[in-house]
């Protein structure tokens, strides 16, 4: 199965975002890094897309510094997806103790 391809207008349209934002965040944090084609053209994936958006949040939303950005990116003290988990887990468990 084929995966849906975005040039990079179309993902910079998508993401609220400028070209050249796109191109130097490639420059910056190697997890996105688009497939390129013959003729050099950007190809992002919705793997991509992902990235990108936690790249934007974490710059504009919680004003990390690229290098902090980097870092999250990385692992490095991003534990809110395991604290998601747990919390909706515990949830389940208060709802069955409570029928």
């Amino acid at each position: 199965m084929l995966q849906r391809t975005y040039k990079i207008g179309e993902v910079a349209s998508l993401m609220g975002l400028k070209p050249s934002v796109l191109r130097f965040w490639e420059t910056e944090f190697p997890q996105l890094a688009p497939v390129r084609t013959k003729k050099g053209q950007r190809l992002y994936t919705d793997e991509h897309l992902e990235r990108i958006a936690r790249i934007k949040a974490l710059l504009y939303e919680e004003k990390l510094t690229i290098d902090g950005a980097r870092r999250r990116l990385a692992g490095a003290g991003d534990e809110r997806p395991l604290l998601r988990r747990i919390h909706d887990e515990l949830t389940a468990i208060r709802k069955m103790l409570d029928a």
